[in-house]
This record gives C-alpha cells, structure tokens and sequence, in this order.
C-alpha cells in the first residue's frame, strides 16, 4: 500500500489509528481564489520509471505515469514471496471531469516491467470504475481463484487526483474541499494490492494470511453523479442487502465499519438508508472509521485499502468482531464486503 500517510500498508494502518492527517493548503487556488485543501505524495517518495520504460513514458501522459509510480511499490509489497505469475485484477479511475482516460490494459505489462513483478497478463483486467470498483473486481477473483483454479490473485487499485484539468473540472462543479468550505473532498492519491487465495489453501503454501472475506454485496444506483434520475440511495442499499443475505453471520452482527465517505455530504444519504434499512445487522455502538480524513481521497484504489485497513486490524488484535467496508462510486457501482478474523 502507498497513501500519503505511508508507504507500505502497516505503516499507512499505524499513522491512520494515530490519527496523523497528512492533508495540507496547496498553492493551487479554485475558482473563488482560495487554496484547495490536498493530500499528495512528495516526488521523493517515488521510484523513478525504469530506464526500459523511456519509450513508453515519452508518449504516456504525466498522469499515467504517476499512476505507474504509485502502483510500484504498493504491487511489489503485495506479491512478495510469490515466484509464479499471478493474475492481477487493476481497479482504475472512472471517466471524470476533464476527460482523462484510463490506461488500458497494455498498462499491466508496463506494471510488470516496472515492478518486476511477474503477472499472468492473459488472466488479468483492467477495470476503470472508480472507489468501488476494486470491492466489484473481488467477485471476479472469486471466478479465477474456484473455476480456473488459481492459487493466488492480485486485486488492486490505483489512482491520483494530482492533474490541473481534472482538479479545475472538479473545482467547476463545486466538489473540492478548500479554505472556508467544509462539503467537499480533499483530492488525493495512492494505490493499494490484496493477494487473494481460497480459505482450504491458506495453510499450505505462501505467507500468513491476515483476514477472511466472508461475504461480498454489489449494488447499482441511478441516482448517481452523472444522472438525471433522483439520488435515492437504493444502490448501497442493495450492495448491504446481498453481503448480508450471503453472511453466514449466525447471529452476530457487525463491530465497524470502514466507510467511504470522502468529506462531500451527498455520501451520508445512501449511508443513512443502507444502515438504516439494515440496523439490525449492526452492533451498538458500532466504531465507524473513515480513513480519508488522514489521507485525502484515494479515488479507485480506496477498496483494497479499505479491506487491508480492516484485515490488519484484525491481524494485530486491534479490531474485534466482523467489519464491513463500503465504497461508492460517483457513477453507478456500488460495493460492500464484511471481513473477520481468521480462527486460530
């Protein structure tokens, strides 16, 4: 994991349970002339692009290749100790404001050089879809890990929010955080990897694994960002509604949440009915965590980090019970998993 508050997954874990916010004034100013409040990391904390990649980075946007530098480290993290190639599901930014694209999938054996990471290019995807997208790609995981018998698989999210178009397109439809407002996002970055394996192989080969995914929900809603119908919060609902039919829970219920509120208001409406419509699922009092207070909106790689937030926890004791983290996307999708303790 590479946020701007660590630079592996632990590190990222101990600063965001210490509180430590990295969000800082920038010397960008939106339209009202006041400084936008941001999270990005320093140029230092980078790798270079590696030499073999001069070709690729002279016709890449500056974009693409920060999202390369920031999947970097955050990949190689993920996957170490494991020799074979290994199918990588990429969580990508979503089409936004300002029109930039996502890398296709020509970008995974640019990761692969980039890393060194060996990947099973022909089993791994792309999936522009934002927040969410890296809790939707789970389920395709799932597929690889029971019908093509994977051992291991790569889910994964990377993005940045560090480009004057984008944050001017944002700054237009009123959406960033700045001096003086409170209803808006701190724009962020960072990336994030979960090695993925079915339970009846955790013992047998391979590091210790940290956690069970126990349940997954998706959701749609038309009511999203980009629509024209009304926002009415049905698409988390249902995200809740399908991981807690799929829970064998047997009469527990849920000690936190990891959220994906991101500083914008319009986020607490499906929140308010998913939860509501599903109380009885939900421990009193519930601890609710929502890391993007420290370390500004990681856009499609908040999914796998919000799982490895949990599954850490989890690991060292510090959390209890099942957690279900959430995210949404500013279009449709919509994700929900609930993650436990593994039993000793």
């Amino acid at each position: 994991m590479v946020t701007p508050v660590g630079l592996t997954a632990r590190s990222t874990a101990a600063a965001i349970r210490a509180g430590i916010a990295r969000t800082r004034l920038s010397p960008v100013l939106n339209k009202r002339f006041k400084p936008l409040i941001t999270c990005f990391l320093e140029e230092e904390h980078l790798p270079p692009i590696d030499e073999r990649l001069s070709e690729w980075a002279s016709r890449s946007s500056i974009h693409h290749q920060r999202l390369l530098r920031l999947a970097t480290g955050a990949l190689q993290e993920a996957a170490q100790g494991q020799s074979s190639p290994l199918p990588l599901l990429l969580a990508l930014p979503e089409p936004r404001a300002g029109g930039i694209a996502a890398p296709d999938t020509a970008f995974l054996e640019v990761l692969a050089l980039q890393s060194g990471i060996s990947l099973d290019v022909r089993h791994s995807q792309v999936f522009p879809q934002g927040r969410a997208g890296g809790l939707l790609l789970l389920r395709e995981a799932l597929r690889l890990l029971v019908g093509q018998r994977m051992p291991f698989v790569l889910v994964g999210g990377v993005d940045t929010y560090l480009d004057l178009e984008l944050l001017t397109a944002l700054d237009a439809e009123d959406r960033l955080l700045a001096e003086g407002l409170s209803d808006g996002f701190a724009p962020g970055e960072g990336a994030a990897f979960l090695c993925l394996r079915l339970a009846d192989t955790g013992r047998r080969e391979g590091p210790r694994s940290l956690a069970r995914i126990c349940a997954l929900g998706l959701g749609r809603e038309e009511g999203h960002r980009s629509s024209t119908k009304p926002y009415r919060g049905e698409g988390l609902a249902a995200a809740f509604q399908e991981v807690f039919q799929s829970w064998d829970g047997q009469g527990r219920k849920v000690q936190g949440v990891q959220a994906g509120f991101n500083g914008e208001n319009f986020w607490a409406k499906e929140w308010g009915v998913a939860s509501l419509r599903h109380a009885r699922h939900f421990a009193e009092p519930l601890r609710i965590e929502h890391p993007i207070e420290c370390m500004g909106d990681p856009g499609a790689a908040l999914g796998p980090m919000l799982v490895a937030l949990a599954s850490l926890g989890l690991a060292k004791g510090y959390r209890e019970g099942a957690w279900l983290a959430w995210c949404s996307s500013d279009r449709e999708e919509r994700g929900a998993v609930i993650i436990e303790a593994i039993a000793v």
